[in-house]
């Protein structure tokens, strides 16, 4: 089972997260000089679009508070809950069809950057401001990219864009020069893991450490199966002796055929997780990510050359990038697994 994305589509504002709120009035006490493009940018599950939506949600707030913040309670607040605002645009990969359902679109298209063009050049509905988020802004292709670069550099008087960067290495530089760049706020641990056990996380701590320190993403991970998949995914991996790397791809084949690339991005990111904590177990450190697995990770590690290892781990991240790709994944992962088990022979 693959991580739910930071925010579903279809869902209302949510509130500002905790870590959140000082990012949030630290922005607004300078909204005097607020930045016409601001790019929010950092790993997935750090809640970028909710903070992205309440920045907007404040820009257009009709009656904010002395911090900046949004009042809640104006018309405009209550527009942009309803995901109605007319001055407000959302731009995800994601389109509604006849039906009112949800698809994924992958890349977000020309077009789409075109009509939001349009709309950046209308007068604004509620005479407050115009705001255009763009979530994630590495799923823009190339054309659409470019033809955003001159709304970025000359936007209209009181119109603001945030685009929201999961892999900022992946925006085009020219994108990336003509925007204030804010690393997301990421939340303490202890912080986190005390948040996570109100949201009724088991062994918070744990499973915020297989998250890498992001708490939206650790919500997602601590669903029951999601944590029996990654239990028989990484007993395999602790055992390369016996691991059968045809029975263990085939996993990935007994998912829905649509999730069957969700799930081998997920299988490339434990890889990943599994063989850079081995990294730190062979240069006597203690495994980050999977702090369950201690006791297996240190004898194995003894097993693995390092130069072998940093190869395949790059390897790994190269067939990362090329997860949207229509391949067959659970070919891909029998190779990565076979690539695995060799690393012992």
């Amino acid at each position: 089972m693959a991580p739910a994305p930071e925010a579903d589509p279809r869902a209302s504002l949510a509130e500002l997260l905790p870590w959140q709120v000082a990012t949030a009035r630290e922005l607004f006490s300078a909204r005097a000089v607020w930045p016409h493009a601001l790019m929010l940018d950092g790993p997935r599950g750090l809640g970028k679009r909710t903070l992205a939506l309440n920045l907007a949600r404040g820009l257009l707030c009709e009656t904010p508070g002395v911090d900046g913040i949004a009042c809640g309670e104006c018309a405009s607040c209550h527009y942009v809950a309803a995901g109605q605002h007319p001055d407000l645009q959302l731009i995800e990969p994601f389109v509604v069809d006849e039906d009112g359902e949800i698809k994924a679109q992958d890349p977000i298209l020309i077009e789409r950057i075109r009509a939001l063009i349009d709309w950046v050049q209308l007068t604004s509905h509620r005479g407050r401001a115009k705001v255009a988020v763009i979530v994630p802004a590495e799923s823009m292709n190339a054309a659409a990219a470019n033809a955003l670069l001159k709304t970025l550099e000359e936007p209209p008087p009181s119109t603001y864009l945030i685009l929201v960067a999961h892999q900022p290495g992946r925006v085009p530089a020219t994108l990336r020069s003509r925007c204030r760049r804010m690393a997301a706020p990421r939340p303490p641990t202890a912080a986190a893991e005390a948040w996570l056990a109100q949201q009724g996380v088991v062994n918070p701590g744990a499973v915020l450490a297989q998250a890498g320190g992001s708490p939206l993403t650790a919500i997602a991970m601590a669903l029951p199966e999601w944590q029996a998949e990654r239990a028989v995914w990484l007993q395999a991996l602790a055992r390369p002796e016996s691991l059968s790397p045809v029975a263990l791809a085939a996993r990935i084949d007994a998912a829905p055929k649509d999730q069957r690339r969700e799930r081998l991005g997920q299988a490339i990111d434990w890889l990943l997780a599994w063989t850079a904590d081995l990294a730190r177990a062979a240069s006597g450190g203690a495994p980050a990510r999977n702090v369950d697995f201690a006791a297996a990770l240190g004898p194995l590690a003894a097993l693995v050359a390092p130069v072998p290892l940093f190869r395949y781990h790059r390897t790994l991240l190269r067939q990362r990038a090329l997860v949207a790709h229509p391949l067959q994944p659970r070919l891909v992962v029998e190779a990565m697994l076979i690539g695995y088990r060799e690393l012992f022979r």
